[in-house]
């Protein structure tokens, strides 16, 4: 009897054991990556361009959106969702006018990108970042320093609402 109750005490030890090490649902366990990135990828400057973005209202601003071969050969194919290895980038100028190019034509209207605003990165990794439906974000300042907690966590929230795997940019061929 004392060894059988001894045999159904150490089950249950070890299966609440075995139990509490298994995260819940949906929950990223302690050694999950971060959803934010903290380093810029290298060589994003040479990637091809996807499309040419422009934001009005408090924004003001034109942004070049690039991507690396994995995100070009996606958006070609029309591939979705986006393979992990994905990089898609946004560089974003302020939006300035011309006065050189105004007096050529005669009248106010066009604009060239002024100072640079910042850098952002979209990583597809469904794995790495499942928390957010598989990518990670990425926000830094002219000089290279990663953005703040604060401004990152609005990506993912706002790109779930993108109906193309959480990226907005379309492809301009």
């Amino acid at each position: 009897m004392r060894w059988t109750a001894y045999l159904l005490f150490a089950s249950g030890a070890m299966a609440l054991a075995i139990a509490s090490m298994i995260p819940a649902s949906g929950q990223a366990n302690k050694s999950s990556a971060p959803v934010y990135l903290t380093q810029m990828p290298s060589g994003y400057r040479d990637w091809r361009m996807i499309s040419l973005a422009h934001e009005e209202g408090s924004l003001h601003s034109f942004a070049a959106v690039l991507g690396n071969d994995a995100a070009i050969t996606a958006y070609r194919a029309g591939k979705l969702p986006f393979p992990d290895g994905t990089i898609i980038a946004a560089l974003h100028y302020s939006h300035s006018p011309s006065e050189e190019n105004n007096k050529v034509f005669g009248q106010a209207q066009s604009f060239t990108p002024g100072a640079p605003t910042n850098i952002q990165f979209m990583i597809k990794d469904s794995k790495k970042y499942a928390a957010t439906g598989g990518w990670g974000y990425g926000h830094f300042s002219t000089d290279g320093k990663p953005g703040s907690e604060a401004v990152l966590s609005t990506c993912a929230p706002c790109h779930a609402k993108a109906s193309r795997d959480s990226v907005f940019t379309r492809y301009a061929p």
